[in-house]
């Protein structure tokens, strides 16, 4: 039986749950381009692709690709290499790569499961080995096959040099990198002078040494003790090195795909790396990047023994232990992200920031933002971003202008976009703060940037980005699962030493990571393409979040992790679960969108009560003080919130919330239509265990409120009326006023050459408390827009859709097409 009709059957035996989550992992139908599948005999078809496999290589770990790695590598000894498994220019792994393998047939080169059980001991690593052979045939990456007997997909029979940490062939290698000169002068170090008269001759006679692995283990014998601790790190992969024995032959500081290099005059400094480079065992591929080629790792990985892929990643060394109460904090954090995320939603909803036309928000509006939350710009930034991802706020584009008149008509201007709160926005700011930070962590969690780093230190960083980091969301489960592997009572030391340790494991968690590692010239990981930088602002993400704490994670920390590993990054921008009820609890609400994903069901529900376990529920009492402050222990409730706000600035945040409230801040709340009894029953409520209010704070209330709207605004361009005489002619003589040309026309009346909010703004600069009058003589109370946008956010099947079009009758989502394929069967 070949190995499709074989998986296509294997496929029958799924139920929908399984054959939803296999689905999911392949991306499909998105993968497949909304091609029509269906049969299972097409799906099957497709999940043997090198796209497909390559895509379900991607979602495991490195101990998986390790273990896939050395069962092709007998494959390969057993039946002999098969024909296609060149790899292609540039770093990276064979699953990446875009060149197809020819047809291979599984089937034909199979391997003895008892010989690759037979290198691990007997006991838990060996029962660790055959729970690994049963992950990865529940994933399709080891096909069905007779008993006792492994089949791998084709890309994996075809690549089986490529993989497990090893570079390009060496002939490949000095051919795209050398010139004739560099290829004479590294034969003339291994043979002498005159060894070879031509280019071809001379990287003959490499390349054949090089693949000799006797004849590279005598070469290598002789090097300095420098250039072996190199290997030891190249060797086991990535075969990347940063270095600086070359330059590019034309001294330019850019090299494009077809650049030629030269050794760099005087050599790089560095002992070891000169000494590989002359002999032609380090490669240049890049400015200040080398490989090692395939020949020399093959050749001095431990020749003869049996294969020990290691199936648990590496221990983490630099860890510190943590302070008591270190969980407590990262509860702190996550309340006070709740609430500064609250703060600057209400900003907006207070007043909608316009968007740009070249895209982003404006800076002086996210200042304005940070300013009303009393947020710094990049948090400002980042909850502006965060509240867009999750849903909770969109933008709306005004109405356009009416058309001018006339035949001759201009084009009409595209209508200005505002940033708004969404429909959803309402129901979350009345929630507890458990409630309002699940869906900010969801989106956190699942999308495809990291938001707070802006990598152009040129540029202006701007709020409401449009996402489009690919390797984020992989970098951010990559931490969050190498984190979940410390010590207990430990976390990272955060050093240089800790931040490569975090990033060589992150790699191991999530391998597309490793096209991103090189090592450096002291043979120490580092990182390429910026990943480090990107690591720390995803850190610095999760410690403002309550996600990490004193660099280890929290309760909240690994069950977020735990919603990435059940697969929530496959239903971007959708969210799953996070759009249900904000003041649901445990399992409520999650909608039908999770009926067929129970571990993703039980993901959401578990961070939900990690949250509710985390943070307290909001306090609905405040401190009163007699010198005008208000205390809130923990969150305050949106009512006492809205209350507090409206009465009083807050002044400190932590572990409580304290408001100074002042004959302004009063002042506020009056021309916002409270009264003076209503402020002092609603505060004296609100007072913890029923304490009556301060007497200067009473005092002050009564004292603002008997001044307030002695001065009338009329809103007619612009008229100043009051009953007291004396207090008209204050005004006009006011120094401070000078701007709006004040004119007596009346013993109660003064007109204004600006406008009636102008004229308000400068009264109350002054030190006055005029109120606004209609032209009927009613007072016009100052209160909040209530614009609305409709939440872009779809559901998760409909998420699938989202950057593709599905051919008519193609179904949006794996959920929908494993349902399908089941009720259809073969």
């Amino acid at each position: 039986m070949n190995a499709r009709t074989a998986l296509a059957k294997w496929l029958g035996t799924l139920d929908p749950e399984r054959l939803t989550a296999l689905l999911e992992e392949r991306d499909l139908p998105l993968a497949a381009g909304y091609r029509r599948i269906t049969t299972l005999r097409e799906l099957a078809e497709h999940l043997l692709t090198d796209e497909s496999v390559g895509q379900g290589l991607m979602a495991g770990t490195a101990g998986e690709l390790e273990l896939l790695a050395s069962i092709a590598a007998l494959a390969l000894e057993r039946h002999g290499p098969a024909v296609g498994g060149e790899a292609e220019d540039g770093p990276g792994y064979p699953w990446q790569q875009r060149k197809p393998v020819p047809p291979v047939e599984p089937a034909d080169r199979l391997v003895p499961e008892r010989d690759v059980l037979a290198w691990f001991e007997p006991g838990e690593k060996r029962q660790r080995a055959e729970h690994t052979l049963t992950r990865l045939r529940e994933r399709a990456l080891l096909l069905p096959a007779p008993k006792g007997k492994l089949a791998l997909p084709p890309l994996l029979l075809v690549r089986a040099t490529g993989f497990d940490g090893y570079g390009r062939t060496a002939n490949r290698l000095l051919t795209c990198a050398y010139n004739a000169p560099e290829i004479k002068r590294i034969a003339a170090n291994l043979f002498g002078e005159g060894a070879a008269r031509t280019r071809d001759e001379a990287q003959e006679l490499i390349v054949a040494l090089l693949a000799d692995p006797v004849r590279v283990r005598v070469l290598v014998a002789d090097a300095p003790a420098r250039a072996l601790e190199l290997l030891d790190h190249l060797v086991p992969g990535p075969p990347l090195l940063r270095t600086h024995c070359f330059v590019g032959r034309y001294g330019s500081q850019y090299a494009g795909p077809d650049a030629k290099y030269v050794f760099r005059e005087g050599g790089s400094g560095d002992e070891g790396t000169d000494w590989l480079a002359e002999r032609g065992l380090l490669v240049p591929v890049d400015l200040d990047l080398v490989e090692l080629p395939y020949e020399v790792a093959r050749a001095l990985r431990e020749g003869g023994a049996a294969p020990s892929p290691r199936l648990e990643p590496e221990p983490f060394t630099a860890t510190a232990p943590l302070p008591s109460g270190w969980e407590g904090e990262g509860g702190t954090a996550a309340a006070a992200a709740a609430w500064r995320a609250e703060l600057v939603l209400r900003a907006l909803a207070a007043e909608p920031v316009a968007i740009r036309k070249a895209g982003g928000i404006a800076v002086r509006d996210t200042r304005r933002l940070a300013k009303a939350a009393g947020a710094d710009e990049v948090g400002t930034r980042l909850w502006l971003d965060l509240a867009v991802n999750a849903g909770l706020a969109a933008p709306q584009d005004d109405e356009p202008a009416p058309a001018p008149r006339g035949r001759r008509n201009p084009k009409a201007p595209k209508p200005s976009a505002r940033l708004l709160p969404s429909d959803r926005y309402d129901a979350w700011a009345a929630a507890s703060p458990a409630g309002k930070l699940l869906p900010l962590l969801a989106a956190w969690a699942v999308v495809p940037e990291v938001l707070s780093h802006w990598p152009d230190p040129d540029e202006t960083p701007v709020a409401l980005i449009s996402p489009q980091d690919e390797d984020a969301v992989t970098l951010r489960a990559g931490v969050l699962r190498a984190l979940a592997i410390l010590p207990d009572g430990h976390g990272l030391t955060a050093n240089a030493r800790g931040y490569t340790e975090l990033l060589a494991l992150a790699a191991w968690f999530q391998p597309a990571l490793r096209a991103h590692l090189a090592a450096d010239a002291t043979g120490e990981l580092t990182g390429l393409d910026g990943v480090l930088d990107r690591m720390a602002a995803t850190l610095a993400e999760a410690a403002l979040l309550g996600v990490v704490a004193h660099g280890a994670l929290t309760p909240v920390g690994r069950a977020l992790c735990r919603l990435l590993e059940a697969g929530a990054a496959h239903h971007y921008p959708a969210v799953p679960g996070a759009d249900s009820d904000p003041s649901a609890r445990g399992s409520e609400g999650l909608g039908e969108d999770l009926s067929l994903r129970p571990t993703l069901a039980k993901a959401v529900t578990t961070l939900r009560e990690e949250l509710y376990a985390a943070l307290p529920e909001p306090s609905d009492t405040a401190r009163f003080q007699s010198d005008l402050t208000a205390t809130v222990t923990g969150a305050p409730a949106p009512a006492l919130a809205d209350l507090l706000s409206a009465v009083g600035d807050i002044e400190s945040e932590g572990h409580a919330v304290v408001w100074r409230i002042t004959a302004t801040s009063i002042r506020r709340a009056l021309d916002a239509g409270w009264s003076a009894d209503e402020l002092l029953d609603r505060l004296t409520a609100a007072s913890e265990r029923d304490t009556p209010l301060p007497q200067p704070l009473a005092y002050t209330i009564k004292d603002t409120a008997r001044t307030h709207g002695q001065l009338k605004v009329v809103r007619s361009a612009c008229c100043i009326r009051s009953d007291d005489t004396a207090l008209i002619a204050e005004v006009a003589q006011a120094r401070g006023l000078a701007k709006l040309r004040l004119r007596r026309i009346a013993p109660t009346v003064l007109i204004s050459t600006a406008p009636p909010e102008e004229t308000l703004t400068a009264l109350r600069t002054a030190g006055y408390a005029p109120t606004q009058e209609a032209e009927t003589g009613t007072t016009l109370l100052d209160r909040a827009p209530t614009d609305r946008a409709p939440s872009l956010l779809p559901t998760l099947d409909q998420a699938h859709a989202v950057y593709g079009e599905p051919a008519r009758g193609v179904p949006a989502s794996a959920r929908v097409l494993a349902a399908a394929l089941t009720s259809v069967g073969h």
